[in-house]
């Protein structure tokens, strides 16, 4: 029977990464296909067995499921949700909607589009450890949002910034549930991991990343906007309904999310944790789908190597901007834009996989050389 449902969650696994690229209506409705294929990913594990572990159903996963999208994560010590954050910030474009379009033209007026687009992805990704990845996200799709640029530039546009949010965020554990989790686990021998451990850690590799995407941003902003059709400034005024319908969907999204991570859970912890560390970096890549703090509250421990640490984490980090399910940022981003799973792929597999490669040259292979 384990057999059996070890190879039903590899048929989900194999589904939720194919179809939302062959169907439309997946596509265009991945909230509900990922709320779905969680539910049954979460039946089917309940036939397996792992010492000391929960498996299926039970109400403390029903109860996270409904309780995460409303307190996703810490800002300052206080509990936020991205369904408020999300409900909130839409409210208040609505009611304040000419004096932002006036501020984002007078940005517009005094800086040329290309210092915007670096700017966006590099300062968002480096403060969005100290505001939080949902903040930074919410801030980066209203600016590019109301930019006068191609719908293609804007997609390009906010998926390198979602990778540099998502880099950025995990230098503190206010960054996201991913960094706060980690530092949990880590607190005490031999690490004793406090507020500055991941930035101590971390940072060496994260900021050059931040702002190497800052020119890259740039890059394929000038390469998708030409420049040839005259566009105007325009922040876009939703009424109350479509925000509380937007609102919803993610909350339906990371309720997916949360069944999904636990449903994969008997697989990650029979054979993903076990894999060497070169290894688990590459396959660390299904963050690209699954929840990155389930899979990092299964793989760090305090037993691991510093240099395991920094491998796992960076090939969580990196790989969920892949797709949009890989990460907060991009399920907000997506939502509030409309890009598709086909269109947020064209750019962020080919980007993740050469940031995927490069760190793990730098990661690795001076180690195998014998250089350290």
């Amino acid at each position: 029977m384990e057999m059996v449902a070890t190879l039903g969650l590899l048929v989900i696994f194999v589904l939720v990464l194919v179809l939302p690229f062959r169907v439309k209506c997946i596509e265009h409705n991945l909230e509900v296909f990922l709320f779905a294929c969680g539910v049954t990913a979460l039946t089917i594990s309940g036939f397996m067995t792992i010492p000391g572990e929960q498996t299926g159903w039970s109400l403390k996963i029903v109860t996270e499921a409904l309780i995460s999208p409303l307190n996703i994560a810490t800002l300052w010590g206080i509990p936020i949700g991205i369904v408020q954050i999300v409900l909130l910030v839409g409210l208040l474009i609505y009611f304040f909607y000419h004096q932002m379009q006036r501020a984002i033209i007078n940005l517009v007026d005094r800086f040329s589009l290309k210092w915007i687009v670096f700017l966006l992805i590099v300062v968002l990704g480096l403060v969005s450890s100290i505001i939080s990845a949902i903040l930074a996200a919410i801030i980066l799709i209203e600016i590019v949002n109301a930019l006068p640029v191609v719908r293609k530039a804007k997609i390009d546009i906010v998926v390198v910034s979602c990778f540099s949010i998502g880099l950025g965020a995990g230098l503190t554990p206010l960054g996201e549930p991913l960094t706060t989790i980690v530092v949990s686990k880590l607190s005490g021998a031999p690490y004793h991991a406090g507020f500055a451990f991941l930035f101590d850690n971390l940072a060496i590799y994260v900021i050059p990343a931040v702002i190497a995407l800052g020119v890259i941003g740039v890059f394929l902003f000038s390469r998708s906007h030409t420049g040839g059709t005259k566009l105007v400034c325009n922040v876009e005024r939703e009424q109350p309904r479509d925000i509380f319908i937007r609102a919803g969907k993610v909350y339906l999204f990371i309720m997916a999310l949360v069944f999904l991570g636990d449903g994969f859970k008997p697989l990650i912890l029979e054979y993903i944790i076990n894999i060497p560390p070169a290894g688990l970096y590459w396959v660390n890549i299904v963050s690209a789908v699954l929840d990155n703090a389930t899979l990092a509250a299964a793989e760090i421990s305090p037993a691991l190597s510093l240099t395991q640490i920094t491998s796992a984490l960076l090939g969580l980090l990196i790989a969920g901007g892949m797709l949009i399910p890989g990460n907060i940022p991009n399920i907000i981003a997506a939502c509030k834009l409309g890009i598709t799973s086909r269109e947020w792929a064209q750019v962020g597999l080919p980007l993740g996989m050469v940031l995927m490669a490069v760190f793990f040259v730098i990661l690795f292979v001076p180690a195998w050389l014998g250089f350290v």
